[in-house]
């Protein structure tokens, strides 16, 4: 592979595909289908969502097809985490993982932010060489199972 075809782009936009019938959140769902087993289930509206909550969205292209991708929630200044990078399996071990990192920390929003998280399962030592260290001692979690339950209003009462 030449990496010299390789765009890495800010968004997912369709900019980048000739073929109307295929969308790029189409192509975003196809690489975790082909790329992320811990991602095999997303659905178009959820990553739609998850896209519009995110910031930075990075991307990278070669022509029209979507080989890479990583996002990243901050609030600009003091937390930041990266989520979802995946390289296609066709385009591994080129470097693009770790130039995709780094374009997601280079970005504006990102650069000055003091602390920032990411989450793998069994990448660690691909991250540690970008620069990140483990960390068991911050991280906790709640699964959520994703039902139809009706959700509970907030009453936000004012103090007098």
């Amino acid at each position: 592979m030449d990496n010299r075809q390789v765009q890495f782009c800010e968004g997912l936009t369709s900019e980048h595909v000739e073929e109307p019938s295929v969308t790029p959140l189409q192509q975003l769902q196809q690489l975790f289908q082909d790329s992320a087993f811990w991602a095999q289930e997303r659905s178009l509206p959820g990553l739609e969502l998850a896209l519009s909550h995110s910031f930075p969205v990075i991307t990278a292209w070669d022509r029209q097809r979507l080989i890479g991708f990583a996002r990243a929630t901050s609030d600009g200044v003091y937390r930041a985490t990266i989520w979802d990078v995946v390289i296609h399996p066709e385009y591994r071990g080129a470097g693009l993982g770790r130039q995709l990192v780094q374009t997601v920390l280079a970005h504006p929003h990102m650069r000055r932010v003091e602390r920032v998280y990411l989450m793998t399962t069994h990448q660690q030592h691909f991250y540690e060489q970008i620069g990140f260290e483990s960390n068991s001692s911050t991280t906790m979690v709640l699964n959520q199972t994703l039902v139809s339950a009706p959700v509970p209003s907030l009453a936000l009462e004012t103090l007098s």
